[in-house]
């Protein structure tokens, strides 16, 4: 088991297979975009399988693929074939633009379960949000990710004064769908000028604006899983859920199972940590891994890499000390 000094037993591995995106999305990445990686810096297809499958044997049982955008690296389906080999739950983040070109490989790979980003239902919002006008072919791919059977979960980052005024929308879906609606607080990463007294929306203020449109007692709470980021709901009778990630102002620390392993082979074992760990040059020298990735966990800092207070988070001079989004994997 690959365990941190507070107890924690971590199953749950993220990783980015790009430090690239085909989008720009404001709170993510400049709309210029970042100096990207030397090709020999990021880990190479094969790679990322033998890392994978060291893992899968210190006790993963699920792998996440996130990217920039996991589904435009070059030889994606050999990562997905090699990885559906491993007894492990594999499943992925994606903004849904390329989603159409990928459903053999994605089912050949096992994966049943997908998050897609959709931070507006409005077309005009959301090419904005995003920089490029990739609205329609996302919402066509989300409609049939779903008629192929596949669970839905859309993460929307809630911001104040961009969408806030679409979250009864959101939850109007969820009761027309099998969607699976998560609304995440908008988060701190360098470089995506962070200001929760501009953007921020609470998980306390998104509940109460579905409870005064829908009443309370039709609002559901539902029983969260082990491990679970979010805290979850129903419209009562809705065939959808919808759910708030409130790492800014309710964190969920004291039950992360969660690894991160950065597309040039580096774990950040909590997503707001600055200090980050080698794996790639060492597996590459052929030295034996396992101990670098237990070190590294065990010394994971009880909440938020150590911003346990909103004073500590809300610090620029600690959150932006980080890499920006892209450059970490969703």
């Amino acid at each position: 088991m690959i365990k941190d000094q507070h107890g924690r037993i971590h199953k749950y591995l993220r990783i980015s297979l790009l430090d690239r995106c085909n989008l720009r999305c404001f709170y993510c990445m400049p709309e210029e975009g970042i100096p990207l990686l030397p090709k020999s810096h990021i880990m190479t297809n094969e790679e990322i399988v033998e890392i994978a499958k060291i893992f899968a044997e210190e006790g993963v049982s699920k792998i996440r693929l996130t990217g920039g955008e996991p589904l435009i690296r070059k030889g994606v389906e050999n990562i997905l074939e090699g990885l559906s080999k491993l007894d492990v739950q594999l499943t992925m983040t994606t903004n849904a633009v390329v989603l159409h070109k990928h459903w053999e490989h994605l089912k050949s790979a096992g994966i049943n379960s997908l998050n897609i980003s959709l931070d507006s239902l409005q077309a005009e919002k959301m090419n904005r949000i995003m920089r490029r006008d990739k609205f329609d072919v996302i919402w066509n791919n989300i409609h049939e990710a779903m008629d192929r059977g596949l669970h839905v979960k859309i993460n929307v980052v809630a911001m104040k004064g961009v969408n806030d005024d679409e979250i009864i929308d959101f939850i109007q879906w969820t009761k027309k769908k099998p969607i699976h609606v998560r609304f995440i607080e908008f988060m701190p990463f360098k470089d995506n000028n962070w200001d929760w007294d501009v953007k921020g929306i609470s998980y306390a203020e998104i509940i109460e604006t579905i409870e005064s449109h829908f009443s309370k007692e039709s609002v559901e709470r539902l029983t969260d899983r082990p491990n679970d980021t979010s805290k979850n709901y129903r419209i009562k009778g809705a065939p959808g859920t919808f759910a708030v990630i409130s790492t800014v102002t309710h964190p969920f620390c004291d039950t992360c199972d969660r690894i991160r392993l950065t597309a040039d082979g580096k774990i950040k074992n909590c997503l707001f940590s600055n200090i980050e760990t080698d794996l790639l040059t060492p597996f590459r020298k052929g030295n034996d891994i396992r101990p670098i990735i237990h070190k590294s966990i065990w010394g994971k800092h009880a909440a938020r890499a150590g911003m346990e207070d909103f004073e500590s988070f809300a610090n620029p001079n600690l959150n932006q000390e980080n890499r920006s989004m892209i450059r970490i994997g969703g």
